[in-house]
């Protein structure tokens, strides 16, 4: 017997519920809510303390700070995908005058434009947005700390451009933007500028003894593209589903599978720790998987998504403290758990309906050089290659109608592959980025660059 797909096993449930009470306890945490999602779905809901006299559910709203920055890549890559921008085009193109045109779109996107971390005093959470009423209040007089595009150094003011990019491209303001293209075709009814009852208040908690203060709630203004967003657990684990499989409506799944690549050169702490950033996204490797998805803070508010695409889980974490649990790491826990407690069921091998007789032909083992590969037709109309045994290069490619692919991740993401016919028409070798591959280890005869010695193969005497 198969136990539903929207079934948690009772060990799995209380695993969970035991690592967001930890994480409540020790982080002194007024409340702390969580839910994660398998196979598209919420599977699991839990919470700690109470919001307004009751235990928060996926309805009550928390601010969710730099999560929002994940929505603000969502818009640009939208219109990416439009043709209005390219992501190489320099910000100067689209938004000139602001002093930080050198850096491209995909720069400002990864956090390498080499803009400051922060915007000019005075403290931009804990003040009203109204004191930054112009793009050169939130830059000031010398924007930059590091050189255009040489190291990741983490920016809030390069998000704020980024929302007056889509302004200036839409025209309209960036919240309606968000709200007509990603939030209400999305279903994200809970998301917004604004809080909404219920939502949790934002409360400091003192780190030596346990009383609390209430913490400012202020309209960040020019900087909301950065910060500004309140959310549920609900909406977010909608919103994670849509970053693991992308939603024709709103970003295909090959254009969030962008977002979740990595872009940005790593410092030597960040490689020491697993973790890069994408397009918008963070990257983190932890117990042997990937994970993808965004923390946040504000005052008052911590919050964190994590997404493992492979096991098809994600986990949403909010509480409302300044600082305190770990959410990040409580969410990349609550995957874990799951992961290990109940794996994911494979889909059951199928034949394909048809195969390509030329295709089939190309089907198994060819040499790059002296190292043995196998090629495979998948399920989906494409092929793989990679090593027959142990590490190497090794990718997926999709067809693209002629006879042709394109590598889709891995070392040769992005390259074509191709089998390069003799005048008899039988396949002579295959050209993968100008490297050859052939049926035998440098085959005789083959059309290997530089050769192949005609005395063949020896021994030493």
């Amino acid at each position: 017997m198969t136990t539903p797909v929207e079934e948690l096993l009772p060990a799995t449930r209380r695993a969970l519920l035991h690592r967001i009470a930890t994480a409540q306890t020790e982080g002194r945490a007024p409340s702390l809510v969580a839910a994660v999602v398998r196979d598209g779905e919420t599977v699991w809901h839990g919470s700690r303390t109470s919001v307004d006299g009751h235990g928060p559910d996926e309805n009550v709203q928390y601010r969710i700070g730099s999560i929002t920055k994940t929505f603000t890549a969502v818009l640009v890559l939208r219109l990416r995908d439009e043709g209005a921008l390219d992501l190489g085009d320099l910000l100067e193109k689209h938004l000139p005058g602001t002093g930080a045109g050198e850096a491209t779109i995909a720069e400002l996107l990864a956090h390498t434009s080499g803009l400051a971390a922060e915007s000019p005093s005075p403290w931009w959470e804990r003040t009203p947005g109204s004191l930054r009423p112009e793009l050169a209040d939130v830059l000031g007089e010398q924007p930059h700390r590091h050189p255009v595009g040489r190291r990741f150094h983490y920016s809030n003011p390069g998000y704020t451009l980024l929302g007056a990019l889509v302004e200036e491209l839409r025209g309209v303001p960036w919240e309606e933007a968000l709200r007509n293209e990603v939030l209400e075709p999305l279903g994200l009814n809970r998301t917004g500028a604004e809080p909404q009852a219920p939502h949790a208040g934002g409360w400091a908690v003192h780190p030596w003894a346990d009383v609390m203060l209430p913490e400012p709630v202020e309209d960040l203004g020019r900087m909301a593209p950065a910060g500004q967003l309140w959310s549920t657990t609900g909406d977010l684990a909608r919103f994670a589903v849509f970053l693991a499989k992308g939603d024709d409506r709103v970003l295909s799944a090959e254009s969030v599978r962008e977002m979740r690549t990595p872009a940005a050169p790593a410092e030597a702490e960040e490689v020491a720790a697993g973790s890069a950033y994408g397009l918008g996204m963070q990257v983190q490797y932890r117990d042997g998987r990937m994970l993808v998805g965004h923390s946040g803070s504000l005052p008052g508010f911590v919050a964190g998504l994590m997404i493992s695409v492979e096991d098809d889980l994600a986990a949403v974490v909010l509480a409302n403290c300044t600082s305190g649990p770990p959410v990040f790491t409580v969410a990349a826990d609550l995957v874990r758990i799951v992961a290990e407690a109940e794996p994911r069921i494979p889909e059951p091998w199928r034949p394909l309906p048809e195969a390509d007789r030329s295709e089939l032909e190309l089907a198994g083992p060819w040499y790059w050089g002296t190292h043995a590969f196998a090629l495979r037709l998948t399920a989906d109309g494409g092929v793989s290659l990679g090593p027959l045994t142990g590490n190497g290069r090794r990718s997926r490619f999709r067809a693209n109608g002629d006879g042709t692919w394109t590598g889709l991740d891995g070392y040769y993401a992005g390259e074509a592959l191709r089998a390069v016919q003799r005048p008899d028409g039988s396949v002579g070798h295959l050209d993968l980025g100008s490297f050859v591959f052939t049926r035998q280890p440098y085959e005789e005869g083959a059309s290997v660059p530089g050769g192949v010695d005609a005395e063949g193969w020896r021994g030493i005497r």
